[in-house]
């Protein structure tokens, strides 16, 4: 004789089975975006366009990849720095702190930046002061409190960015308002890619800012943004 078969569940037991799963799929996906909507919360109000960005001594710029030449910032690079250089122009801001990887693979993120704003878009010099080791989001507001000393001050990055840099700065100290950048090449689909990296990278900023994790490069106090707004 063969085995009998064991009998199929009832109707009523599938149900409440696939009543569990939906069940436990929704709740995997609030708890995913519980960083994600801290960073949308803590930035709320403090995010501006450019044409309608207030004024503060200091306009923080983050960094991304350079070009492949590693001499010129990339396209979304480059519309942070066109961004920076005229609140600097319209009176909005004072000194530039150029922040990012020094070591970076695409190449050395910050002195591209000071060159294209000194050599190409007319700032000053003296107003521009380079940090090359903001080496992530985190690093760059961490820094720009604990080194530079810089209490209040413009954040400026693309629009799928600048509530999670908004939001990472104002819990390390830094009163922070987000600058919206330029980004001429941002077309629907990058968009969509760049939204959906910054909602999974909100997990580890959430993360960062809630043990209070200190910089990967730890440095003494830099007074390179004060000797500038004093010059």
């Amino acid at each position: 004789m063969g085995e009998l078969s064991e009998p199929a569940p009832a109707p009523g037991r599938w149900r409440r089975r696939l009543a569990w799963s939906a069940g436990l799929a929704l709740a995997a996906v609030v708890l995913a975006s519980v960083p994600w909507l801290w960073t949308t919360v803590a930035a709320h109000g403090h995010v501006y366009d450019e044409a309608e960005a207030p004024a503060a001594d200091v306009v923080i710029v983050l960094g991304t990849a350079v070009g492949a030449d590693r001499r010129q910032p990339g396209a979304r690079l480059a519309g942070r720095l066109e961004t920076a250089a005229e609140l600097v122009n319209s009176g909005r801001a004072r000194v530039v702190l150029v922040s990012g990887d020094g070591g970076g693979a695409s190449g050395d993120e910050p002195a591209v930046m000071t060159a294209y704003l000194t050599e190409r878009l007319g700032v000053d010099p003296g107003r521009v002061v380079a940090d090359p080791f903001g080496l992530d989001t985190y690093d760059s507001c961490a820094r720009a409190r604990e080194v530079y000393g810089i209490e209040r001050a413009l954040v400026v990055t693309q629009s799928y960015h600048v509530s999670r840099a908004v939001a990472l700065c104002r819990h390390v100290g830094v009163d922070a308002v987000g600058v919206k950048a330029r980004c001429a090449e941002c077309g629907f689909g990058l968009l969509v890619r760049k939204s959906v990296r910054d909602y999974a990278a909100s997990g580890k900023a959430a993360w960062d800012a809630l043990r209070r994790r200190p910089p990967a490069v730890e440095s003494p106090p830099d007074p390179g943004v004060r000797d500038a707004l004093d010059r």
